[in-house]
């Protein structure tokens, strides 16, 4: 059965791409089947996976708005994953759903259409609440939380909990929280391990180990259109994914 994840923080620049990349280079490492989608307008997974938004033809927003099939926008990756691709046009195709009938749920009939191909799909969410996040959470299993440990970083994380409770009783009973992904943590600091403790204490979720280390080469890889698995395989970034990507598989 496919698994689908949506990895969601409305709060940007916490490593939800990196994640998403990452996640699905180490499951295609181990055999998997693995689809990234794509849902944030300025393409930023997309660019990463070394595929230019602008050159991108058939977008994930083409998908969902019916214009275009599933199958006939996915492209493969150099890493080897699939994935649905995004780029600025998506932002049209937002406010389009916005006054459309069955708007929440046409990702998750999108990627029925194609779930029988995949072990795994990943979503990608854009940095806000809107139209796009609650259909990833609707056409999702699960929920990963990348979160970055660092104080202020989890002001949010409150309403992001509200809408996937509103999402599981109105629209995907099915949902639940797999946990949070502490990102960017420096292990020599009390800091960010007191911040780990404070959001275990506060939201009462469940902390995915290894937490992914804070380091330059995540930067770096998009620049060669790879994942850090592909640019800095034997980097400690790099074997700290395989490390979730093992714990999702057992």
């Amino acid at each position: 059965m496919t698994t689908t994840i949506a990895v969601v923080n409305q709060k940007g620049g916490v490593g939800k791409t990196t994640t998403v990349a990452s996640l699905g280079a180490a499951l295609t490492e181990k055999k998997q089947r693995v689809l990234l989608v794509d849902l944030d307008p300025q393409g930023g997974l997309t660019f990463s996976l070394g595929i230019d938004p602008e050159d991108v033809d058939v977008t994930v927003g083409a998908v969902l708005l019916g214009t275009s099939k599933t199958e006939d926008a996915i492209v493969v990756t150099d890493d080897g994953m699939h994935l649905l691709p995004s780029n600025i046009t998506v932002t049209q195709a937002e406010e389009a759903l916005v006054s459309r009938t069955g708007r929440e749920q046409r990702l998750r009939v999108a990627l029925t259409k194609v779930a029988d191909e995949y072990d795994w799909i990943l979503i990608d969410c854009p940095p806000t609440l809107g139209v796009m996040t609650v259909g990833a959470l609707s056409a999702a299993q699960q929920v990963l939380i990348p979160l970055q440990a660092e104080t202020l970083s989890h002001r949010g994380v409150g309403q992001l909990l509200d809408t996937i409770h509103d999402v599981k009783q109105f629209v995907n009973s099915e949902l639940h929280v797999l946990g949070v992904l502490p990102t960017m943590f420096d292990g020599r600091t009390r800091h960010a391990q007191a911040v780990i403790t404070a959001i275990q204490e506060t939201y009462e979720l469940p902390i995915i180990e290894p937490a992914i280390p804070k380091t330059i080469r995540f930067a770096e890889a998009p620049a060669f259109g790879r994942s850090i698995l592909g640019t800095s395989r034997t980097h400690k970034g790099a074997e700290a994914y395989r490390q979730v990507a093992a714990s999702l598989l057992a």
